[in-house]
């Protein structure tokens, strides 16, 4: 099967098209603006928030709503926002820069991602221009704080379900809105609420701007939580609370589409703040392994911990180059948009929808990363990990949520592979020509000859041959459940994670191979030393994806078929691993820092 090549993907095409290097945007190619933007963030995180992270955690309200005013006064949480509206109106790959140094600040990159993202954005987006010239300036500064309240408590994942509701006056002019909602991040501390409810007798959600000091507003003490404890978490109540029909956002029923729409940019910010936290972690585990001595040498020394060390980065590079290629991608779109007449506003939502299955990746990938690199984090800092003195212990317990938070991975795996099956039966994606090709393929004489005339020739074959097991299992699962397949849980996450792992293979071998023409053979040699390792070790796991859904329902000659082409499409070289991993140790212990 052979994919073609095109400069503008569009969401999803990944699967489909080669992607070329030169299309991709990797981080190292930052400009001096971006970097400054980015060392304020750090400056901020290292000396007003981090040192205060103790206080933060026993609900200090006053001084997290100080410190976030601090952030609006410096312009953090105004990145994003036009200028018009007091903001900086950079681009979506600088805001996710500065919210992947926010993600170096514990519980407060959520307060942070939380006020700039889903608190602000609704009304930049949707807010009619009276609204937005009355609110967003405010928010932006930080004189006013905002939450986004959509779940209840019979609510989560399905957030269509819920049961607030609002109903009109009888004189027109306000809605009267009743409900209760939960786990409202700055809840605590805003001023501004975002409230989903239904209008009575209508099926879809709708969306309302609603003031704190309105009569009938409640909010509730803040909960005790496993982690993320230097956030503010409460409830909402409204009791008969009048809206005034001027401060609905959007239009009637549209209140789902606006949920939907910012829990995608949701998603692949949470991608990026994730990367700011795992390469923190790294940093302190890194100089704690090189001061812990046992049997008369620094920990750092020995094998069994470069091998954690060194799989901590090589997660993380992943993380990065996933995260940051997909933001690029939504940047273009915008700019496409915005060439063909668009607004800046709609132009921004309709270019993160069309990246929602990379965004959706990029949370679950992120989120995955993160958990695993504080889980050893704590592991190489032994019992003293799991002292609360320790940084590792805090990293530990704030990750946890990022797996639940903006629709949990389970969701998301389903959203991926549900989106993109939708975009095929659309037409938008031609996912069915491929899929009959590599049916074909199955039945011919296989090919094992040389992997490609050169390093990256070959990376690329090993890539391709990833997609072709994808749309091997995807193309027959979908024949053989048809209308039912949606209910095919199981397979449907296995083809995630198919999908999930050759993303992030993608990426990091595109950063390379960009990399590759950026430097020298010296100085790109770690780097493809990642590429190297990271192929070698995701194709079992693909492999056994793969087996699984193909066991769960093939028979006779279809499986035999497909269990042989699960080996063929999945097979790679073999790596020295060891000395690989000791090689990417030894560099980041050389300046007791992330350094890739």
């Amino acid at each position: 099967m052979a994919m073609s090549k095109n400069s503008v993907l569009k969401g999803g095409e990944f699967l489909i098209k080669e992607t070329s290097f030169e299309d991709v945007f990797i981080p190292e190619e930052f400009n001096e603006e971006q970097r400054m933007m980015a060392q304020t963030c750090k400056e901020f995180t290292d000396t007003q928030v981090n040192p205060n992270m103790d206080q933060l955690e026993k609900h200090d309200r006053e001084l997290l709503s100080s410190l976030l005013k601090q952030a609006g006064e410096l312009g953090l949480l105004g990145i994003s926002i036009p200028e018009e509206y007091n903001g900086f109106a950079q681009n979506f790959v600088t805001s996710m820069l500065t919210t992947e140094e926010m993600g170096k600040g514990y519980s407060f990159a959520v307060t942070y991602s939380a006020h700039a993202g889903i608190g602000t954005l609704p009304i930049l987006y949707y807010g009619n221009e009276k609204q937005k010239q009355k609110y967003i300036p405010k928010l932006a500064s930080g004189e006013l704080i905002g939450a986004y309240c959509l779940t209840e408590a019979e609510a989560g994942s399905d957030p269509n379900s819920g049961k607030a509701e609002a109903v009109l006056s009888d004189d027109g002019k306000n809605y009267i809105v009743n409900g209760v909602k939960i786990w409202i991040t700055n809840g605590g501390i805003a001023d501004i609420f975002i409230v989903f409810a239904k209008v009575k007798g209508d099926k879809n959600l709708s969306a309302f701007i609603i003031e704190k000091d309105w009569e009938g507003v409640g909010i509730g003490a803040d909960e005790e939580k496993m982690g993320i404890k230097g956030s503010s978490t409460v409830q909402l109540y409204l009791d008969d609370v009048k809206v005034p029909v001027e401060n609905m956002l959007g239009t009637q029923n549209e209140g789902f589409k606006i949920a939907l729409n910012i829990l995608n940019l949701g998603r692949i910010k949470l991608s990026g703040a994730t990367v700011g936290a795992a390469k923190a972690t790294i940093d302190n585990v890194l100089g704690y392994s090189a001061e812990r001595k046992q049997f008369g040498k620094s920990i750092s020394e020995f094998g069994a911990i470069k091998y954690k060390l060194s799989e901590m980065a090589i997660r993380t590079f992943a993380a990065e180059s996933l995260t940051y290629r997909a933001s690029q991608n939504i940047d273009d779109a915008i700019e496409g948009f915005i060439n063909e007449g668009m607004d800046k506003g709609k132009a921004t939502l309709e270019g993160i929808r069309q990246y929602a299955i990379e965004a959706s990746i990029a949370k679950v990938f992120g989120s995955e990363v993160l958990d695993y690199i504080v889980d050893e984090g704590v592991q190489i800092y032994g019992g003293m990990g799991y002292s609360a003195e320790t940084p590792v212990e805090r990293a530990y317990r704030d990750s946890r949520i990022n797996r639940i938070f903006e629709g949990t991975n389970e969701i998301n795996r389903m959203l991926t592979v549900g989106e993109l099956i939708k975009r095929g039966m659309k037409g938008e994606l031609d996912l069915l020509t491929p899929a009959k090709s590599v049916a074909k393929e199955l039945l011919e004489i296989p090919d094992f000859g040389a992997p490609g005339p050169g390093y990256f020739e070959s990376k690329h074959k090993i890539i391709l041959n990833f997609k072709k097991s994808i749309l091997m299992v995807a193309g027959a699962a979908l024949q053989k459940y048809m209308d039912k397949f949606a209910d095919e849980q199981e397979i449907i996450i296995n083809l995630a994670d198919m999908l999930i792992y050759t993303y992030a293979a993608e990426s990091v071998l595109l950063r390379v191979e960009k990399l590759n023409s950026m430097y020298d053979e010296e100085k790109t040699g770690i780097y493809k030393n990642i590429l190297d390792i990271y192929l070698y070790d995701i194709a079992p796991i693909i492999h056994k994806s793969g087996i699984d859904a193909v066991n769960s329902f093939a028979e006779g000659d279809e499986y035999m078929g497909m269990i042989m082409g699960m080996k063929r499409f999945t097979k790679v070289q073999g790596v020295n691993v060891v000395a690989g991993r000791r090689l990417l140790a030894d560099r980041m212990l050389s300046e007791g820092k992330y350094n890739l």
